[in-house]
């Protein structure tokens, strides 16, 4: 999302010429998950600290970021950002850019859940499997496991 052309594949956004970040577009019911329960969990399992960079993945389509779609999005997101820098929570300033969601495009389907599809893959296994652990032992309440 958040980047030109409107529509690129993802050899494109992989060039890290485009604009566009690698996101997660996510739906949720505020009756079931608070939208702050969603960005403390986000600022757990990811890297908000280092810029233009996840794991050893580097490049402006890595980069920290929240998009809204919301004023109250923007305003939780933007309060988050500003008690977790305040408290020094990471021992460094957070780096993640809050902005509207613009030209937002799914990923291709062999891109579409990934991690479920391709649990022993390099990636899943190096990066995406230890947020999913740091996930599940900091939030057993709202894990389905």
């Amino acid at each position: 999302s958040n980047g030109k052309p409107e529509r690129p594949s993802y050899e494109q956004v992989c060039t890290g010429t485009t604009g566009h970040n690698e996101v997660v577009k996510l739906t949720y019911d505020p009756a079931q998950i608070s939208l702050r329960q969603i960005l403390e969990i986000f600022f757990v399992v990811h890297d908000a600290t280092t810029l233009n960079r996840q794991g050893n993945d580097t490049g402006t389509q890595y980069r920290s970021g929240i998009y809204y779609t919301t004023p109250q999005q923007k305003q939780e997101a933007e309060a988050m950002v500003r008690q977790l820098n305040a408290e020094d929570v990471f021992g460094k300033p957070l780096v993640t850019e809050v902005l509207p969601l613009a030209n937002y495009w799914p990923a291709e389907e062999y891109h579409q859940d990934f991690f479920e599809k391709n649990p022993n893959q390099g990636y899943c296994v190096a990066v995406a499997g230890p947020k999913v652990a740091k996930f599940r032992k900091t939030f057993k309440e709202l894990s389905k496991d």
